[in-house]
């Protein structure tokens, strides 16, 4: 069974009812874990009130620290791929810790260019 780094985008359809998001995370709610840049790019969204509750949800996934591994490898795949420093970070993450990125974004992350992505679900919307 693959494990899977969710990028924030997964949690993100998952918050705004996307059941196929939803679908995932529960058919692999022991397989999934998150990284510290998850965890802010998703509370950047919540108001307040909201953010409670979406800390608590959070809160039930192993959530990967960054490393100086990380920021070192993120360093090289920012410059090699011209990727924003976040989603530098999430691949770095995934690849040190040999995870798959859970990710719909396959402009920046293209499944056959990058063996350590998966797109688990199309969004109906796009």
């Amino acid at each position: 069974m693959k494990s899977y780094l969710l990028d924030s985008v997964i949690l993100i359809d998952h918050f705004n009812g996307q059941p196929e998001a939803t679908r995932f995370l529960l058919d692999n709610r022991d397989s999934v874990s998150i990284s510290v840049i998850t965890r802010a790019e998703v509370l950047t969204g919540f108001d307040p009130v909201s953010e409670a509750q979406a800390k608590t949800f959070l809160d039930l996934f192993t959530t990967h620290a960054l490393t100086v591994e990380d920021a070192d490898l993120a360093a090289s795949l920012r410059r090699e791929h011209r990727w924003k420093l976040p989603d530098a970070l999430q691949a770095a993450v995934a690849i040190n810790r040999q995870l798959t990125l859970a990710t719909r974004n396959s402009k920046d992350f293209d499944p056959p260019r990058h063996a350590f992505v998966a797109i688990p679900y199309n969004h109906a919307n796009s």
